[in-house]
């Protein structure tokens, strides 16, 4: 297994593995403004911090960020993942820290601490460029079972034995990580209700709130439309 980063393997950029995203995330999540905007210009404005692990020619996992500038206050975090990929792709001023926007791993190879590693190669990575500290939107995936529960309550269940609740913000912990704040409306995605309902294999026959399967907080319908507002939990990792 090696990893590779897309700046160094330009071949890599060309033939363009096919996106583990896509069978990692819940659909829904590929149709937020600011990932349509930008997601394609990750690999082009900023190769290397995208990364891949890779087997011979079998995609393992990738990871992806954006840098940003950001002071390492509480105050400056940005309201969730999708302000700060607009800041780190639109922002004038120098960066500051690493933003992690995605980790995938391929499903048959989940289960072997490959999301770990893809953690340590953000850390890599901001070191590299001499960046203060890597920040993570990350979406507990423990959560989707308990969508009515306030994040800000979900991010401070622990086990008996201490360790987080959510099995990836555990892991976030596990490899240095240090949990911030809560991110309540971290990705937003308004669409038609047909739309959701092509996406959930769900009917939504009047207006009202509803829990769909994945979802980490309900959907809204009003009037025809959906709105969906993801949580997620910023976490710190130190460079």
């Amino acid at each position: 297994m090696t990893l590779v980063r897309y700046a160094d393997r330009p071949d890599l950029r060309a033939r363009r593995f096919a996106e583990l995203s896509g069978v990692t995330f819940p659909e829904y999540m590929h149709h937020n403004e600011p990932g349509n905007r930008y997601w394609g210009r990750l690999y082009s404005d900023f190769p290397e911090f995208q990364v891949a692990l890779v087997d011979g020619d079998e995609l393992l996992a990738e990871a992806h960020a954006v840098p940003l500038p950001w002071d390492g206050t509480l105050a400056d975090l940005p309201s969730g993942w999708e302000e700060g990929f607009v800041r780190g792709m639109e922002s004038e001023e120098p960066a500051t820290a690493l933003m992690a926007i995605a980790i995938s791993v391929a499903p048959s190879r989940q289960g072997q601490r490959h999301s770990g590693r893809m953690i340590e190669t953000f850390k890599d990575n901001a070191r590299a460029a001499r960046l203060e500290s890597v920040i993570a939107p990350v979406r507990p995936t423990l959560k989707e079972r308990y969508p009515l529960i306030p994040i800000e309550r979900y991010q401070e269940w622990r086990r008996d034995d201490g360790s987080h609740f959510d099995p990836w913000l555990r892991i976030h912990e596990h490899v240095g990580g240090e949990i911030l704040a809560p991110a309540a409306e971290s990705m937003t995605i308004v669409a038609p209700v047909g739309t959701w309902e092509e996406w959930t294999e769900m009917s939504f026959p009047d207006d009202g709130t509803y829990v769909f399967p994945g979802g980490l907080a309900p959907l809204v319908v009003n009037d025809g439309v959906g709105v969906h507002v993801e949580p997620n939990v910023w976490v710190l990792h130190r460079v």
